[in-house]
């Protein structure tokens, strides 16, 4: 077994500075920024779903000729249920995002990222998906509270 094959660690790859590392690079990178837009719309459809059901049911209650519900609670309990997993699956979503993140900016990777380290840092620490995140984290506590608390 030689000396290579047995390292384990942050030096486990070759990594040279061509053209076709820097672009696989990108690509890795810009496949990273499709993941977290997958995981902020399925957040964002449990959130809904959570507060369209809630909505819709309480409205349907209210309808003349209609029969009561056997577990009237049950509705209330899935929209909370649904709104608290979209908050989770964000909560989730950035700290995979962070994570990548910073495993491509740093280590033997930098040197094909193409760009000095205090912009990598820069780059790495704003980017516009963590935003929209972090706005719909607020969203979805507003929308979990509201139902809740029953405020609509």
């Amino acid at each position: 077994m030689s000396e290579s094959s047995t390292k384990t660690g942050p030096n486990r790859f070759e990594v040279r500075a061509t053209s076709d590392s820097h672009f696989g690079w990108i690509r890795t990178r810009l496949s990273l920024e499709r993941t977290m837009m997958s995981w902020l719309r399925t957040a964002v459809s449990l959130i809904g779903f959570g507060f369209a059901i809630v909505q819709f049911f309480e409205r349907m209650q209210n309808f003349p000729g209609t029969q009561h519900a056997r577990l009237p609670g049950a509705p209330y309990y899935l929209g909370l249920a649904l709104i608290a997993s979209g908050i989770l699956a964000l909560i989730v979503s950035i700290w995979q995002y962070r994570w990548t993140v910073q495993y491509l900016w740093g280590g033997s990777f930098s040197a094909i990222a193409g760009m000095s380290e205090e912009r990598m840092i820069k780059e790495g620490k704003q980017s516009p998906v963590i935003a929209i995140t972090v706005l719909l984290i607020c969203i979805g506590l507003f929308a979990f509270f509201a139902v809740l608390l029953r405020l609509v």
